[in-house]
């Protein structure tokens, strides 16, 4: 008979909320869950670890999974589709988040699959869930049977007026000069995720000692947790290769170890000539006797080994790399832009064996991605998307898509680049960055950003200052045996501890990442990693200013040419028109595209210039007042007795009078003009009703002093055919005369404000 699991609870407060950890409660079945509230928000986080290790695998087979319920913020899902589909960028950037700092507690070698899934239950809008995911997956795996070390603590850190705030929420975020994600082991610092507004690096140093003292509290709350339920831990087969037998191997393989390193960078990954490996596999087997038998998988983990153990020796011992740099040099890098010659803007960056060819295309506001998320649906006008194909690496494997790695590497360049981007108000284009990596040999996500940079410059968009990307990395023994390396390449992220990323301008940090393979390194290496980036983040801006010094004056020619035009809110409903009448009016005889803002922002678009300004011209006739003395080019709409109604601007008439359209008496208006004929006329009087008279004659002569405003009931009764100004004759009978430009009820029909057109 199986008892009921107790629920366990602890709590501490965190910022301006309770962290709150409960247990044996929700999904009993699985090997552990912990669900965590901060404020309204919850996360139900839950592990899973398989009883039997996985055949044929030759990794630590780690899944996770974190899940938005839109239930959760209290939404139905939009589409035709009423239920939660594929992961979104945004859940697998949080899954990604969760398994960086979770996946070093485990051992290596373990083989059985270790699932965790987090679902957000509760969405308060306000607490971003992430921190909570981290923190309970951590916890979750403490208290499952995982062989795992230490419980990781994490806290979401900002700026505001120079004061830190402990996980903000997301308007203070909005507001802070510093997004800051730090997660800590005992050990110390095991992942950081950062954007910031170029700040300087002993600003972020400072953050960081305080996101670790933070950090380090949610840790205890979690030991508080597993004291109490004291998990029972499972046994599993941890098996390393045998040492005598890689000993065994080292003899057989002699010089081919240092050999074959040299081979692979000289050559990229798998460019070593490894035909030998059979051999010694032959050879010890031979020399095994029977009923052992050595295959050359093990014999090629051996070599691994040793390649790892050559590897970081030479850069601990000699101060020298494999690919004979210094520990702080960089490789050879080249720099082009306009490279396509279609595209708005491209730049190509080759940094050593990694190369991104980033293309920059501008659109309007009608091109920006609508993100439907949680906390609401917003639009986002800069995007970076990132590609790796197979060959860039020399493999064949099937392509489907992005994976998260693609993702992941993508939102870390664009959170680079995005502190640099201009405001809509300056720039009122919608900018898609998109880089092809074609070589990779390590960092391709800041060679993206550097590519981005050029790509950027290179299509005109005014960014604030270019950005520069280096990765830093460490191979660690001890304290005594610490070496902090500059620009990483690919055997040296395999075989090292450690991948830094650091992105920034010449006057500060943009966007951070670390990634360890520790369970946590001191915070000191961390600030010796990024004052060593610092002059090559400079060595590579002088680079690429050497090439582009600053945004290009002009847009491509391909590119569309946005005029913003502000008019009064007000005024929306008329532009708009009933059901979107007047605007599209003004898009199918320009040709240009008009996008319209709740705030009275009217954006035209278009690749032909002539086309925006026909655009421009009727937007403001339709929104501006007739201007007393202006001259208009107008169009002849109704013929009556009295005179001919003109349309001096989409949607809006004004009176010209008979007496106004010739020298001399006449009889016959239609003897004059038609239904259609273009008629330049000038405004001669706009009353106090808003009604407009025009004269044709007094176009000729534009100097001349218009007609004095007269007030309601006042004028020439007998120039406006009737006594005491009957100015409702001929006039289809509408109140107030009805020649004022009409905005469907009462103007206020917007026709869909805001909306794109």
């Amino acid at each position: 008979m199986t008892t009921e699991p107790k629920v366990r609870r602890v709590q501490m407060k965190a910022g301006r909320e309770d962290l709150i950890l409960e247990t044996g409660r929700l999904a009993k079945q699985a090997d552990a869950a912990v669900m965590v509230q901060y404020g309204g928000t919850v996360v139900l986080v839950s592990v899973v670890v398989s009883k039997k290790p996985r055949e044929g695998t030759d990794y630590l087979p780690l899944f996770v999974e974190y899940q938005e319920k839109t239930y959760a913020a209290g939404k139905i899902p939009g589409g035709f589709f009423k239920r939660e589909g594929r992961p979104t960028e945004a859940e697998i950037l949080t899954s990604r988040i969760v398994d960086r700092p979770i996946r070093p507690l485990l051992p290596k070698s373990m083989r059985n699959e270790v699932q965790i899934m987090a679902l957000m239950l509760s969405f308060d809008g306000v607490n971003d869930p992430d921190v909570l995911a981290v923190i309970g997956a951590s916890a979750a795996i403490n208290l499952s049977p995982a062989p795992v070390k230490h419980p990781v603590g994490a806290v979401r850190v900002g700026r505001i007026e120079g004061k830190w705030v402990v996980n903000p929420t997301y308007e203070e975020t909005a507001q802070s000069d510093l997004d800051l994600l730090v997660c800590t082991t005992p050990e110390g610092v095991i992942m950081v995720e950062s954007g910031a507004k170029e700040l300087p690096e002993a600003e972020l140093i400072e953050a960081m000692r305080f996101a670790e003292k933070e950090a380090a509290a949610t840790i205890e709350l979690q030991k508080k947790l597993i004291a109490e339920v004291q998990p029972a831990k499972g046994t599993y087969d941890l098996t390393e290769l045998d040492k005598d037998f890689v000993e065994q191997v080292r003899k057989k393989a002699g010089s081919r170890i240092a050999e074959g390193l040299e081979a692979r960078v000289a050559k990229e990954f798998g460019g070593a000539d490894d035909s030998w490996i059979g051999e010694v596999a032959e050879q010890l087997n031979a020399e095994a006797g029977e009923g052992k038998e050595v295959t050359s998988g093990m014999v090629q983990q051996a070599i691994e080994k040793l390649e790892r153990a050559h590897l970081r020796g030479t850069i601990l011992e000699k101060k020298k790399r494999i690919d004979g740099r210094g520990l702080t040099d960089i490789r050879p890098i080249t720099c082009e832009v306009g490279v396509l010659p279609r595209t708005h803007g491209s730049g190509l960056f080759s940094r050593g064996q990694t190369q991104s060819l980033a293309a920059a295309t501008l659109g309007t506001a009608s091109d920006e991605q609508m993100i439907d998320s949680p906390e609401g649906k917003w639009n986002k006008s800069f995007m970076l998307h990132y590609n790796f194909p197979p060959f860039s690496v020399g493999e064949v494997r099937p392509v489907r898509g992005p994976g998260r790695r693609e993702i992941g590497h993508g939102a870390l360049a664009e959170k680079a680049l995005k502190a640099v981007m201009p405001g809509k108000e300056t720039f009122p284009y919608t900018v898609r960055l998109v880089s092809e990596i074609l070589e990779s040999n390590g960092s391709s996500s800041m060679a993206t950003v550097c590519g981005g940079t050029l790509a950027l410059m290179d299509a005109g968009v005014p960014i604030g200052s270019p950005v520069a990307g280096i990765a830093m990395g460490l191979i660690r023994e001890s304290d005594a045996q610490t070496a902090v390396l500059t620009d990483i390449m690919g055997l040296e992220d395999h075989f090292g501890d450690m991948d830094f990323k650091v992105a920034g301008t010449a006057k500060g940090v943009t966007a951070l990442q670390l990634d360890l393979k520790l369970t946590g390194v001191p915070l000191k290496v961390l600030e010796t990693a990024l004052m060593q980036a610092r002059p090559a983040r400079e060595h590579i801006l002088k680079k690429i200013a050497a090439v582009i010094g600053q945004p290009r004056q002009d847009l491509s020619p391909y590119a569309p040419r946005i005029t913003v035009v502000k008019i009064d809110p007000e005024k929306i409903g008329g532009l708009i028109g009933p059901g979107g009448k007047m605007i599209r009016r003004i898009i199918a005889e320009s040709g240009a595209q008009v996008d319209v803002e709740d705030d009275g922002t009217v954006m035209v678009s278009s690749a032909n210039e002539a086309s925006s300004q026909k655009a421009v011209a009727m937007i403001k006739g339709l929104t501006e007042e007739p201007e007393l003395g202006r001259v208009y080019d107008s169009t002849v709409k109704r013929i009556m007795s009295f005179g001919v109604f003109c349309e001096i601007a989409p949607g809006k008439e004004g009176l010209c009078h008979v007496s106004e359209l010739a020298d001399g008496f006449v009889e016959n208006v239609e003897s004059i003009v038609k239904v259609g004929d273009k008629l330049k006329v000038k405004v001669i009087e706009v009353d106090a009703m808003g009604r407009v008279n025009l004269s044709h004659k007094q176009a000729a002569q534009p100097d001349a002093p218009p007609v004095p405003h007269r007030k309601a009931g006042e004028g020439n009764g007998a120039r406006r055919g009737g006594p005491g100004g009957g100015r409702d004759r001929g006039r289809e009978g509408r109140p107030g005369g009805g020649s004022r430009f009409r905005e469907g009820s009462g103007g206020r029909d917007r026709g869909g404000r805001g909306g794109r057109f």
